[in-house]
């Protein structure tokens, strides 16, 4: 940052949603808000003062938000938040954005969006602000690679893998997923992001790696070759039941600030499967999932964190080294090879 305040930088072809985004801000004198209603504007007003964090539509004229994202990411990196529908084509262009570097996304309603940017300006702060501390980087290579499904046997395992994720960790995620075979023991994934995005997100997944991948629904069964990801603003739990693993999802209080939350999930891991685990945190702002991580460790789990090079934000990982949680520090592109490793000589 240039001095004690966040610059932010909006664009948004909307006036309605600069004006309202500007004023919101504005009231924290720990912010200076600048303006502009499409990329090219934004772009001339960047070369005359850099901001620190960038807020993006995604649809707007004369340059589309993703266009100008990729731009962005090759040329000058800077962290971005992006402002987005919360259906349909919007979804789908907030996870390309994740994919190609963006942070963190922010729901904006088509309708009232003034009401509704009113009801979040606190949650719209303190993302500006988390994301302002990230390291933003250039989308690794493969980013978009769709390869072709693999079909392993679906068989009951006795084993299970848990990873968790915040800010950074969609694509953190993806490289994780995309190391494991057909045949690969059940997973269950803990990504915090809002709750119309986690379909998407599964479903995204599912088009490049080689397991299959789905949002989860209440009583699934884990089994080889299958990925459950928690639906946003709902936990999820493993539980046994009887030779093998199913998910159950509650709507219970928001734990460690966050709901799904990585601790919920890591706590009933090391209860259900205890040594027949391993548990991974990945990239992510403050310390859901560094106690529920100990507590699979000292069941006898192996756990996995994920180093500070390789993390957009080393809070999570770096909370759980903190409480000897952790069994293994790695950089991201070794977690998959060795976490499969570990959980077959479980």
């Amino acid at each position: 940052m240039t001095d004690d305040r966040l610059h932010v930088l909006v664009v948004d072809d909307s006036a309605v949603v600069r004006e309202t985004v500007s004023a919101l801000l504005s009231r924290d004198r720990t912010m200076v808000v600048t303006v502009a209603a499409d990329p090219l504007i934004a772009m001339d007003k960047m070369r005359r003062a850099r901001p620190d964090v960038i807020l993006l539509d995604l649809e707007m004229p004369r340059m589309d938000g993703i266009t100008f994202l990729r731009k962005l990411m090759s040329e000058a990196p800077l962290p971005v938040v992006v402002c987005s529908g919360l259906t349909g084509r919007g979804t789908d262009a907030a996870l390309s954005a994740l994919a190609e570097g963006a942070v963190a996304v922010i729901a904006k309603a088509r309708l009232g969006v003034r009401n509704f940017l009113e009801s979040s300006a606190a949650e719209l702060k303190q993302t500006l602000r988390e994301a302002a501390r990230t390291r933003p980087r250039r989308p690794a290579a493969g980013a978009h690679r769709t390869v072709e499904k693999r079909l392993g046997l679906t068989v009951t395992t006795d084993k299970v893998i848990a990873i968790g994720a915040s800010t950074g960790g969609t694509e953190a995620v993806r490289v994780v997923l995309e190391a494991l075979p057909p045949d690969a023991p059940g997973v269950v994934v803990v990504q915090h992001m809002p709750e119309a995005f986690t379909g998407a997100f599964a479903r995204r997944l599912n088009q490049s790696c080689g397991v299959d991948v789905r949002e989860a629904a209440h009583g699934d069964r884990l089994c080889e070759g299958r990925v459950l990801v928690a639906p946003g603003n709902r936990h999820l739990e493993v539980r046994r039941n009887g030779g093998h693993y199913v998910v159950g999802l509650d709507d219970g209080a928001p734990t460690s600030g966050h709901r799904p939350s990585v601790d919920v999930l890591f706590r009933s891991v090391a209860r259900s499967a205890a040594a027949n685990a391993v548990g991974v945190l990945l990239t992510g702002m403050g310390a859901d999932g560094a106690d529920g991580l100990l507590e699979m460790r000292l069941a006898g789990a192996f756990t996995i964190a994920q180093d500070e090079a390789t993390s957009v934000v080393f809070g999570m990982p770096k909370e759980a080294i903190a409480r000897n949680a952790v069994d293994e520090v790695l950089p991201l592109e070794r977690i998959g090879s060795q976490m499969l490793r570990r959980i077959r000589r479980q």
